[in-house]
């Protein structure tokens, strides 16, 4: 038979249990939004240009128009990377929905193979939406052997949809920058290595 006291201490610890299970399910279902809240932070920017992400496409634009945008280059190396890393051209002028190349020069001053990434965007950050890229160095790491120099390509356009637009009227000038930083994951750079030891020129 239960007394009072024993039927307080087993609600009690009824009680506490709840408590625990509750604290338990927001732990997990915060570090589970913590693991989405990074991919999902991507695929908003990547729909809505936010913060100059710039988009992707396959394929190139149905149309060209009359309207010239200048396309300047900006470069930028994270502090722990020794590489030299610029533009080949400071800017270039192109049509809205013409497919343009240009090209990034890096060169590694180390005597070690290093791995880099860059990360991107577009001034103004308005534009992001509009400047799409069909080929660019930044899709992949690029590894580069002790004093090697090499330049890497970025095919991208502006997309006609941008004309009908009145809030970007104003913009006749895009800025493209890209910072690179090292790669100091073993697993990432491993793959990256091994993956220039199977391309013919590796």
């Amino acid at each position: 038979m239960n007394t009072p006291t024993t039927q307080h201490d087993n609600n009690q610890k009824r009680s506490n249990l709840t408590i625990v299970a509750v604290c338990l399910t927001v732990v997990v279902g915060m570090v589970g939004a913590a693991y989405a809240s990074v991919p999902l932070y991507r695929l908003f920017c990547q729909v809505t240009g936010f913060g100059g992400t710039t988009q992707t496409a396959d394929i190139l634009p149905d149309k060209v128009l009359d309207r010239v945008m200048t396309v300047r280059f900006d470069s930028n190396v994270d502090a722990a990377l020794n590489w030299n890393f610029k533009p080949v051209e400071r800017s270039v002028d192109v049509n809205v929905g013409e497919a343009k190349l240009a090209f990034y020069r890096a060169e590694n001053k180390s005597n070690e193979t290093i791995v880099g990434t860059a990360s991107f965007n577009v001034t103004p950050l308005k534009a992001g939406i509009y400047f799409t890229k069909v080929d660019c160095f930044c899709f992949t790491e690029q590894v580069l052997s002790p004093g090697e120099v090499v330049d890497m390509p970025v095919t991208f356009f502006v997309d006609p949809q941008i004309a009908e637009d009145r809030g970007l009227d104003d913009v006749t000038t895009i800025t493209l920058s890209y910072t690179f930083f090292r790669v100091d994951d073993p697993e990432t750079v491993a793959q990256a290595k091994a993956e220039k030891d199977r391309q013919p020129n590796g």
